[in-house]
């Protein structure tokens, strides 16, 4: 799978694609710290199930364009899925599967843009609504650390030290019983590390905050009105998996659900691709 290249919302992106270009688009969306090409296992399920299967490295990522701007604020990036949606000729029929922050700009295009999603999965972060509702407690602030640290001036450089050893150790910490293939590593190692793309992930975060700090705290993020599944690790060392469950009342649609896949960390796509799979197709009623 060669990466091919689009024009969305003012930005060149580049993608990994799998299926037929007529089928209904299924747009995955990684997170931090990832790239498209962990989608690798979804992707040919999807094109199998007769799905265009498309994984886009997400603004900032290499080689996706790094913005000169660095514009990555939630409601730019919320965009920027809607903008793909429209260049890749998506129409009702198109479904959202994101992972980490991809969850977080996949719940939320959704529910921008009803009528381009017929349904939606989320994967590691639940709905943003469970944050009001289940507020973090110690254990979820400790884990929450490397946030508060991207906050900081010369967060990227921390980041980028000793071959970003950091990346690793997020990997291990939030996979606990996983072991990472190291040629993932490497790749996505090469991507962070490529001029710019650092700061633009990082930026991520400090749009997130600067958002909820001019006003977006006050207004509460919604789930989508699609059926929505919600996909969650319960070893999960990133977001306890006590979240996800909270999740289960809060979605609008009657034919939502939640799953915590048991022995699985916060990377559920590699740690238990055909699980992940068979739901994901159950879910859009291809299985």
């Amino acid at each position: 799978m060669g990466a091919r290249h689009i024009t969305a919302n003012g930005l060149r992106f580049a993608y990994l694609e799998q299926g037929p270009e007529d089928g209904p688009l299924a747009l995955c969306l990684h997170g931090f710290p990832d790239h498209a090409p962990t989608w690798r296992h979804l992707l040919p399920e999807l094109a199998g199930a007769g799905y265009h299967a498309v994984a886009p490295w997400l603004r900032g990522y290499a080689p996706t364009e790094v913005p000169p701007d660095r514009a990555t604020s939630p409601a730019t990036l919320t965009a920027d899925v809607n903008a793909l949606h429209r260049a890749l000729g998506g129409d009702g029929r198109a479904v959202l599967v994101g992972h980490d922050w991809g969850a977080v700009f996949a719940a939320r295009a959704a529910r921008a843009a009803p009528g381009r999603w017929g349904r939606v999965v989320t994967m590691a972060v639940p709905p943003e609504l469970v944050f009001r509702h289940h507020l973090p407690d110690a254990a979820q602030a400790w884990r929450s650390w490397y946030m508060a640290l991207a906050q900081l001036p010369g967060a990227e450089r921390a980041f980028l030290r000793d071959d970003l050893a950091l990346i690793e150790t997020l990997w291990r910490d939030w996979s606990p019983g996983h072991e990472p293939d190291p040629e993932d590593l490497r790749r996505l190692k090469a991507t962070l590390a490529d001029p710019g793309v650092m700061r633009a992930a990082l930026s991520y975060y400090r749009g997130y905050a600067a958002a909820a700090v001019t006003g977006g705290a006050r207004r509460p993020v919604l789930p989508p009105p699609q059926p929505h599944l919600v996909l969650h690790g319960l070893q999960d060392g990133c977001i306890g998996a006590g979240f996800a469950a909270e999740a289960a009342r809060l979605l609008p649609n009657p034919a939502s659900r939640v799953e915590v896949l048991g022995d699985v960390g916060h990377f559920l796509h590699l740690e238990a691709p055909d699980v992940v799979a068979r739901l994901v197709l159950d879910h859009l009623g291809t299985a």
